[in-house]
């Protein structure tokens, strides 16, 4: 059978291989013209780990990995306010938490492929979805390449993994607005090369102790650092996102300062929302990943999910025999799937909530529960709520 996926991103590349795996003919549809080079750190654990346990790809993800020994939340002069072990964490979370930059993960995706027999699975970089044709038992899908010239796929399955922005989802659901849940931030990412930033922030996240606005930094292996910015949009604010960026952040400190003096003119900059369906299929097509179910990039589980989300997705397609089954197996896959994502997404609500302290109070409460995890028996009872409320 023949599934067209939409979106070169982790959901899309996790399904690619394991429908490739089952014997699919797979076409995916990417429209960036190569894989993204930007993005931001994520902790992976929970159902990801089990899903990329179970069908092979956690090899992949581990030799992607970073180490990350603490997390430190400093002051405008630098200064250590609060501070979480990275160690102990992933110790009382099971020991099973990998620390991966985002462009790292799609790359391991991308090397599983090969995982799959040779010629069963076509990459389309520079591909973008255009319009959406239902037909009974089947899809089409109108594309455009990076030249403006249109192409024509057909499909026995159509999967949307094309992001908060789902061109699948509102070609066949409808306008986003429908869908969006707006949490009422934006956040921001990008990386640059500073070695000092970089030798003074290894193997730990540095974020600013700071009320409203939430500057964070990581320094890589290879001399670079990421950067997260994430803040509340203001009345007034600049449509250029640097200088947005820099209306907000200027004044966190010297080392934040320097970064937003290397932000490049189009940073990723993008509301942090979520997307809530009642449903996640509809006749041969299906939304996987952030396109029927975005968490919020601040709940730490969007990677995991997508992972986990493709794996099931394809287990409940591959004993299929005949392509008309392809509908009730969708119907299927979403009502369970639908259970895990409206619970990581109350999880998500509450994570988003907490990141951006908007009081003076809030921020000491932080502070006080961050502390506090390093003090037994406090250390068990926080790390035991937080993987309880991210790891469902």
């Amino acid at each position: 059978m023949r599934a067209l996926i939409v979106g070169a991103g982790i959901a899309g590349l996790v399904a690619a291989r394991q429908l490739g795996l089952a014997g699919w003919s797979v076409d995916v549809l990417e429209r960036a013209p190569g894989p993204r080079p930007e993005g931001y750190m994520m902790d992976f654990f929970g159902p990801g780990v089990r899903a990329a346990e179970r069908i092979g790809l956690y090899p992949y993800l581990a030799q992607a990995a970073h180490r990350v020994r603490a997390a430190a939340y400093v002051d405008v002069d630098g200064r250590e306010t609060a501070r979480l072990d990275y160690e102990q964490f992933s110790a009382l979370a099971g020991g099973n938490v990998l620390s991966l930059l985002r462009p790292d993960l799609e790359t391991a995706a991308l090397r599983a492929l090969g995982d799959a027999p040779a010629g069963g699975i076509h990459l389309h970089y520079g591909c973008r979805a255009a319009r959406v044709v239902q037909r009974p038992g089947a899809v089409a899908l109108v594309a455009e390449d990076q030249h403006g010239q249109s192409r024509w796929f057909e499909a026995d399955l159509l999967i949307g993994a094309d992001g908060l922005h789902s061109r699948v989802r509102e070609g066949v659901f409808g306008p986003e607005s429908g869908w969006l849940r707006d949490l009422g931030m934006r956040a921001a990412a990008y990386i640059v090369a500073e070695p000092e930033i970089n030798a003074g922030a290894r193997h730990r996240f540095v974020l600013t102790d700071s009320i409203g606005r939430t500057a964070a930094y990581y320094g890589l292996r290879d001399g670079r650092v990421a950067t997260l910015l994430v803040y509340r949009a203001l009345p007034g604010d600049p449509h250029n996102a640097r200088d947005r960026l820099r209306r907000h952040f200027t004044g966190l400190g010297a080392t934040v300062d320097r970064l937003l003096q290397l932000c490049p003119q189009e940073p990723y900059d993008d509301v942090v929302a979520q997307v809530v369906m009642p449903r996640l299929s509809h006749g041969n097509t299906v939304l996987l990943g952030d396109a029927g179910g975005a968490v919020s990039l601040l709940a730490g589980q969007g990677g995991s999910l997508a992972v986990a989300g493709a794996a099931q997705l394809a287990a409940s397609l591959e004993n299929l025999e005949d392509p008309g089954w392809i509908p009730a197996a969708l119907a299927g896959f979403s009502a369970r799937w639908q259970l895990t994502v409206r619970s990581a997404q109350a999880s998500g609500r509450r994570a988003a909530a907490s990141f951006l302290p908007a009081t003076r109070a809030g921020l000491l409460l932080r502070r006080w529960v961050i502390r506090s995890s390093s003090v037994p028996p406090m250390d068990r009872l926080i790390a035991r709520r937080i993987v309880a409320s991210l790891a469902k």
